[in-house]
């Protein structure tokens, strides 16, 4: 397998994988303050959050495009999480807005001299 496709895929999975965490950090405590459940789910709110926070020194680098292009994936899986695990529908203009997202996480990963260089 090409080095470069592992690094690009690679980094687009660290990317969605930070993501799940983060929202997982902020779910249990929405679940357990709006929804009624048990407050045990601060347990898996603090295991989430500190593994999202471990995640973030996996990536290439702490810099503005860095967590420019993970916005967009950020985006992207959230919207993913509210259609498969909220069941909430998405309209065409969500689901717009999600692969623009992507895109322009793709465009400032995949640049020339960009962050995988």
């Amino acid at each position: 397998m090409d080095i470069q496709f592992t690094k690009i895929f690679t980094t687009f999975l660290l990317f969605f994988i930070t993501a799940i965490f983060e929202i997982l950090g902020c779910y249990f405590p929405y679940l357990i303050l709006n929804q009624g459940k048990s407050h045990w789910y601060w347990i898996p709110t603090a295991l989430s959050l500190a593994v999202f926070v471990w995640l973030l020194t996996l990536h290439p680098a702490a810099s503005g495009k860095i967590y420019a292009a993970y916005g967009g994936i950020y985006i992207f899986t959230a919207l993913m999480w509210l259609r498969f695990i909220d069941q909430m529908p998405l309209t065409r203009w969500d689901l717009l807005g999600g692969c623009i997202v992507l895109v322009g996480a793709a465009v400032i990963i995949l640049q020339p001299q960009g962050l995988l260089r």
